[in-house]
């Protein structure tokens, strides 16, 4: 049950539980009003009469007055036999009657008023309180539906917002949700808040990154000519390998930092996606199968896309085991290895940086993955990271088409 239905339930229960309460007790006001009134009518009538009952010996002044009648309720009766007087409501000739009666020389007089018409006012008071308990729920239901429905209003746009910025757009924000500085509100600027204390970091750490990669480029494109230098042998071959470990990472950061700015723009073009992916293919370097199945005409941008794809076929074989299968199926490609498969934590939180997941995976700097999708996403392609059920890591590129007419 979402928030508003749960505010409007409970205003509507408290409601009926509040309009049933005033309802009975305005009934019981009502009744116990009405019956001493008639009570107090009955007792002075039967006063009236056992006065000339006394004097006279007859009965006087109406009041359906009688001796030893009958209709007499028998707990009045017998409270009237034993000398004493009393009142009580009971049945009568008409419907409900006020009795009221005293025993009077051995016998019993009483008198008897109509209580008909109390009960239909009674019965109209009752109808009327109805009325208007039914009219004040249905407003206050109403009016705290409305309101419910603000609030529900305002914290579907807090959580939208918020799960925008989760996907990735530090830029967006909640805003003023009213004027009023309620709880919602401050929900709002605490989001807010949070999301330009995140934007902040992320772009220090963005900056610190691509300051540490420029500053560490140019002396490691000095050291790595220096090593050049030295004479052959096994440790000058050590060290100009670990020297071009350390420029491929410094270049790997240079491009993260670029595509965390945002600082280069995609130049799609219409091409062929089969002749892309070979060209790619055969300059991997690495044994690669290709399969075409259909081949189809994307609008992507060369050059990104190649980064891409390049990316991911030296993912499969760093981690993976061959063979390396690359298939072209229409706009969508998909890059295979028959290793133990993606990581769970890449599966379900996506590539990291400097994380590579399971141990099995390999030793490398978990940016290829990075790198890639960063392109990806630079050029709308949408990257789907998958295990296949017979083992192996599968990575799926669905590319846009071009828009005809």
């Amino acid at each position: 049950m979402t928030l508003r239905r749960q505010i409007a339930a409970v205003i509507a229960l408290v409601s009926c539980l509040v309009a049933c309460t005033v309802a009975v007790l305005v009934h019981r006001a009502s009744v116990g009003q009405h019956t001493d009134q008639a009570r107090a009518s009955a007792e002075a009538a039967l006063d009236a009469v056992l006065t000339g009952y006394d004097r006279t010996g007859e009965l006087v002044g109406g009041w359906h007055a009688a001796v030893d009648d009958p209709a007499v309720p028998a707990d009045l009766r017998a409270l009237a036999a034993r000398g004493r007087q009393g009142s009580l409501l009971g049945p009568g000739p008409n419907g409900t009657a006020m009795w009221a009666a005293a025993g009077a020389g051995g016998r019993v007089v009483s008198v008897r008023l109509d209580f008909a018409g109390d009960e239909q006012a009674v019965a109209d008071l009752d109808r009327a309180v109805q009325i208007a308990a039914a009219l004040s729920v249905a407003v206050t239901v109403l009016a705290g539906v409305l309101a419910a429905d603000r609030i529900s209003h305002r914290l579907r746009t807090a959580a939208r917002t918020a799960r925008t910025i989760a996907a990735g757009d530090l830029d967006a924000r909640i805003g003023p949700l009213g004027r009023r500085r309620d709880e919602v509100f401050e929900l709002a600027t605490a989001v807010d808040s949070m999301a330009a204390a995140l934007r902040s970091r992320l772009e220090n750490e963005q900056r610190f990154t691509a300051d540490v990669a420029h500053e560490l480029r140019t002396p490691l494109t000095g050291l790595l000519t220096a090593s050049e230098l030295l004479p052959d042998g096994r440790p000058t071959e050590l060290v100009q390998n670990r020297v071009r470990a350390l420029r491929d990472l410094t270049e790997d950061l240079l491009e993260v930092s670029r595509l965390d700015a945002r600082a280069e723009s995609a130049d799609p073009a219409d091409l062929p996606l089969a002749q892309l992916v070979a060209r790619t293919a055969a300059a991997a370097g690495r044994p690669v199968e290709l399969v075409v199945s259909a081949d189809a005409t994307v609008s992507t941008d060369p050059r990104r896309f190649d980064r891409v794809l390049a990316n991911l076929v030296a993912n499969a074989h760093r981690h993976g085991e061959p063979p390396v299968r690359v298939r072209v199926d229409g706009p969508v490609v998909t890059v295979r290895d028959h290793g133990p498969g993606y990581p769970e934590s890449v599966l379900r939180d996506g590539p990291q940086r400097f994380r590579t997941g399971a141990r099995e995976r390999g030793h490398g700097h978990g940016l290829g993955l990075t790198i890639a999708q960063g392109h990806a996403e630079a050029i709308g392609v949408a990257l789907h990271l998958g295990n296949h059920p017979e083992g192996g890591a599968v990575a799926e590129l669905r590319l846009p088409v071009p828009r005809t007419g």
